[in-house]
């Protein structure tokens, strides 16, 4: 048997963008995406801490560094620039191994979305 269990969080980014004309997904600066072990076309969900939304999507690489994170097409309309998200993804394990599992987790600056160096 298998469950699912978080994988990765990028927790409190602020959303930059809402592209309503795009084909979809989610557009994420390179470097969260990297700290938080999340890959390009990887599904994530999203919480929006403004509005209670919630919505699943795939990822797209942003730019490295620009703290980009754009909500694009249909997804566009539950989530406003200015919003501050939470993006998770999920694996499927055993329980076995989800027992010693540890997620990835990145606490981002939420006024600029970039990596805050560890002290």
């Amino acid at each position: 048997m298998f469950i699912q269990v978080v994988k990765s969080k990028i927790h409190r980014v602020t959303v930059t963008g809402a592209n309503l004309d795009y084909i979809g997904s989610i557009t994420i600066d390179q470097d969260l995406l990297e700290a938080a072990g999340i890959v390009e076309g990887e599904r994530v969900f999203i919480v929006d801490n403004n509005n209670g939304e919630r919505l699943d999507t795939y990822v797209i690489p942003g730019e490295r560094g620009k703290g980009e994170v754009c909500l694009n097409g249909a997804a566009a309309r539950k989530v406003q620039p200015g919003d501050v998200v939470i993006i998770m993804s999920y694996a499927l394990m055993t329980p076995e191994e989800a027992r010693g599992f540890k997620p990835q987790v990145v606490f981002p600056d939420t006024a600029t979305n970039k990596l805050i160096p560890n002290e």
